[in-house]
């Protein structure tokens, strides 16, 4: 599964107002989960309402909104990793228009019925992280993502020994 976006919002009306805003499609549900949080990485406030817009009927607890602080906290370039072309070595600048593989679950069996768990690849990690989506109607929802938000290779720019 792979989708391609041709511009980053910089707004939660323009998050909104995307093409990929259609979570008829898991894929399109991880794409805007990683726009969210680089939205979040420019304003807080407008990144947590994109991502409740992906958490249907359950929005961020106060929990969930420390747990994103924490993890994103100085480390900006963590949500484009995930794009085509984004490496430790161009400090993780991806490939123009953005483009996700989102890959399938090997081991669909072991997700419950209502659940879909695929994975996402970074040059910055040695194995595709999970992210597990929630169906609800038509749409897929975000349900569990900490693994997008684990660390991952700091790009050359930082890195003293690079």
């Amino acid at each position: 599964m792979v989708v391609t976006i041709a511009s980053i919002p910089v707004t939660t009306a323009e998050f909104a107002a995307m093409p990929q805003m259609d979570l008829t499609k898991p894929e399109n549900t991880c794409a805007m989960f990683l726009l969210a949080l680089q939205l979040y990485t420019k304003d807080q406030d407008a990144g947590i309402a994109s991502v409740n817009l992906l958490r249907g009927p359950r929005p961020l607890s106060n929990y969930d909104v420390q747990f994103l602080r924490d993890r994103l906290r100085g480390k900006t370039y963590l949500p484009l990793a995930y794009f085509d072309g984004a490496a430790p070595q161009n400090n993780y600048t991806p490939s123009q228009p953005l483009t996700l593989q989102v890959l399938s679950d090997p081991r669909p069996q072991d997700v419950e019925e209502g659940y879909l768990r695929v994975f996402l690849k970074t040059a910055g990690a040695d194995s595709p992280r999970p992210v597990k989506l929630r169906r609800k109607g038509e749409n897929w929802y975000l349900w569990e993502y900490s693994s997008i938000l684990s660390g991952i290779r700091i790009p050359a720019e930082a890195d003293p020994w690079a």
